[in-house]
């Protein structure tokens, strides 16, 4: 379905908003609850690049975890991972049950049990049961965190703040990076255990806030709440005006959109994704993605970069962990560069330009270190790292964001849920495959084992390119319409602004 005519665009309706949300006060104090569901993005980076900076700390950290060989290691990085899959399901039936804000506290509970876990015992398999315990909260947070953000944000900043909800894994990252880089120099236990017990900060700073923080309106309104959702979308989106037109159009979008997903015929479960060509479409899209997001050569370099690195000449540990800190930095700035333009220039091209980034410069990146190992070409190695840097802000600029934000789009309120579920769970399959085979295949042909990446890279370009639709410009409840047709949502009559304008004012005349 193309998009709507600017001229008849709902962001086109009068709204008690100013055009800069931080000249707004309402928008402005949208800062916490949207930080809260960021948080939990920023304690998913922080244990991607903590393992990192760890792995690079052979005297303490890796003497603590029992020396293990590459099987063993394997396990304790992909625990993680291990733990994020049993608590996907429960994650996503609590919060359509009883709401975000309570599967996000459950989650934060969790991770800081796990992080004491971690950071408090020693022995390899200590350090898996933190970090499974860590993976289980981490989906709690990730389910429920994500789509609260979305579903809070004002509708003219929802594609930007939906697309740099993953862009704050990078801020985690450099946390972790440059804690380990700081610790490293520490001549104790404390070496390792400090960072590990950081990871307690973030989950606290939510559990502080979510009394402070309101429910999802969309969340309100599935449970009848009505009354109190129009409040919260008045306060946040029009500092307050009830008769707001943006607003009532908010509602009524919201409320045409639950009624129709809850009069369905069979309900709404997870084999609601099989039934219509539509949920069919989506679905085919949430496991590309999700798969994608991790099997695209990121996930080698993340987890095992100290081991990339030495690979090509790179063996001091400080240097490693400078590398790891400064390569988080130039991530999160190109991560944020991308999500800022993807109303401007839409999801589709930088899905693209992304992937083929990525491609060309993974390319050279097997070819530089296989002239480093095979040929002693010490002029290699130094530029394996240049183009790691290359590869990642293509990675960035889309993959980053997009891989929360385009899912989050794509999803109806009833499957939002249910959908990220789908998305991290094959996120945590493609991840645990990474972290248990990549060291032992590294180990085993070493640069040989980049080419699997380059074909799943060629392939995820095909896949972008014909299955990927455009979403630019569509309030989240409009977008179904490009999966379903325009009847997806009986929303009002489109003919022209002032016709919206009417629509609204007459279907809202008694609030």
């Amino acid at each position: 379905m193309p998009d709507l005519p600017p001229e008849i665009s709902p962001l086109s309706l009068p709204n008690n908003a100013a055009d800069k949300w931080y000249k707004d006060p309402g928008l402005r104090s949208l800062t916490l609850p949207i930080l809260v569901g960021f948080a939990s993005s920023v304690s998913q980076g922080y244990d991607g690049s903590l393992i990192n900076g760890l792995l690079a700390n052979k005297k303490h950290f890796v003497s603590a975890i029992d020396n293990p060989d590459p099987n063993k290691l394997g396990l304790i990085v992909a625990a993680y991972t291990l733990g994020s899959i049993p608590g996907l399901f429960p994650s996503s039936y609590l919060a359509d049950r009883y709401g975000r804000r309570v599967s996000l506290t459950i989650g934060c509970i969790i991770i800081v049990a796990g992080a004491c876990v971690q950071a408090l015992t020693t022995g390899g398999w200590h350090m898996f049961g933190g970090r499974f315990i860590i993976g289980m909260g981490s989906s709690f947070c990730g389910v429920s965190g994500f789509a609260y953000t979305v579903e809070i944000a004002h509708p003219r900043n929802r594609s930007q703040v939906s697309a740099l909800i993953n862009t704050t894994w990078y801020i985690g990252a450099i946390i972790a990076a440059w804690t380990t880089f700081a610790t490293g120099y520490w001549d104790s236990a404390w070496s390792w255990r400090l960072p590990c017990l950081v990871q307690v900060v973030t989950p606290l700073f939510q559990l502080v806030s979510m009394p402070f923080v309101p429910e999802s309106p969309r969340y309100l309104v599935s449970k009848g709440r009505e009354d109190e959702a129009h409040c919260t979308l008045a306060k946040y989106h029009a500092n307050g005006d009830m008769d707001d037109e943006l607003v009532l159009y908010e509602l009524q979008e919201i409320k045409e959109a639950i009624e129709t997903e809850r009069t369905a015929p069979a309900g709404v479960t997870y084999a609601s994704f099989l039934k219509t060509p539509g949920n069919r479409h989506r679905l085919a899209i949430l496991i590309m993605v999700g798969f994608f997001s991790q099997w695209v050569g990121n996930g080698i370099i993340s987890y095992y970069l100290v081991a990339i690195l030495e690979s090509v000449g790179m063996t001091s540990p400080a240097q490693q962990q400078g590398f790891n800190g400064g390569l988080q930095i130039w991530n999160w700035f190109l991560a944020v560069g991308g999500s800022l333009c993807v109303e401007r220039l839409g999801r589709r091209k930088l899905w693209l330009t992304s992937a083929i980034g990525m491609f060309v410069t993974f390319c050279i990146i097997m070819g530089c270190s296989a002239a480093y190992s095979e040929h002693g070409l010490k002029n290699a190695g130094p530029a394996v790292m240049a183009f790691l840097f290359l590869y990642f802000g293509f990675y960035d600029i889309a993959f980053t964001g997009l891989t929360i934000a385009y899912p989050l789009e794509i999803l109806p309120y009833s499957l939002r849920t249910r959908g990220m579920a789908i998305v991290i769970l094959c996120i945590m399959l493609a991840a645990f495959f990474n972290q248990y085979v990549n060291p032992i295949a590294l180990a085993a042909i070493q640069w040989r084992y980049y080419g699997v990446y380059i074909v799943i890279q060629a392939i995820s370009i095909v896949c972008i390119y014909l299955y990927y639709p455009e979403t630019k410009g569509l309030l989240l409840e409009e977008v179904a319409t490009v999966f379903d047709g325009p009847k997806a949502v009986p929303s009002l009559e489109r003919g022209s602004k002032d016709d919206i304008k009417d629509g609204v004012r007459s279907q809202f005349e008694a609030v």
